[in-house]
């Protein structure tokens, strides 16, 4: 008996529109309750969810110029990272990046942050930085295995008697410089 091959499977990173936004948030709401159970309380979960993933917060950053990208499967969206604005020569700040958790330890993250910093990289962005929960092990380990770098702790009040107690890692864009 033969085995058939397998299916090949089509994973693609596409800019999100505008109209795309509602299912930035859908996917916010899948992933989230799953990947900061133990990290953070899931009263802050939700609270965080309804400030950071509301369509009207989206909408704004949208048109503020951070940038969308979905990550597809078979064209169905299993993840998203959130970047910008992108200013030549300056520092880009990485916003948001999630993977479904049944999508986990298959390099999609990895993939996810690699596209974003290839986007910054290309439009001449000197760096990037972003904020992780310092208890986000997964997360930490993932950015640290990516070459990004920590450069300093933060504790920000969010309101609703919640904190964001943060590491701010940082990646510098190494450019080849020409000799003249």
């Amino acid at each position: 008996m033969a085995i058939a091959p397998p299916t090949p499977v089509e994973v693609e990173v596409h800019p999100a529109t505008e109209a795309d936004l509602p299912q930035v948030e859908e996917l916010a709401r899948a992933i989230w309750p799953v990947s900061y159970a133990g990290v953070i309380s899931g009263e802050q979960i939700t609270y965080m969810l309804d400030w950071m993933y509301s369509q009207d917060t989206l909408e704004a950053e949208f048109v503020q110029g951070v940038r969308f990208d979905l990550l597809r499967i078979d064209g169905e969206s299993v993840g998203f990272v959130s970047y910008g604005p992108i200013e030549a020569g300056e520092i880009v700040k990485l916003h948001k990046l999630y993977v479904m958790p049944g999508c986990h330890g298959q390099g999609l993250g990895s993939l996810l942050l690699r596209h974003a910093e290839a986007v910054c990289y290309s439009e001449s962005a000197a760096a990037m930085e972003l904020n992780v929960n310092r208890k986000n092990v997964r997360a930490i380990r993932a950015y640290r295995r990516n070459g990004w770098r920590l450069d300093r702790e933060v504790c920000n009040d969010i309101g609703g008697g919640f904190v964001m107690d943060d590491f701010v890692f940082g990646k510098v864009f190494e450019r080849e410089t020409t000799g003249e």
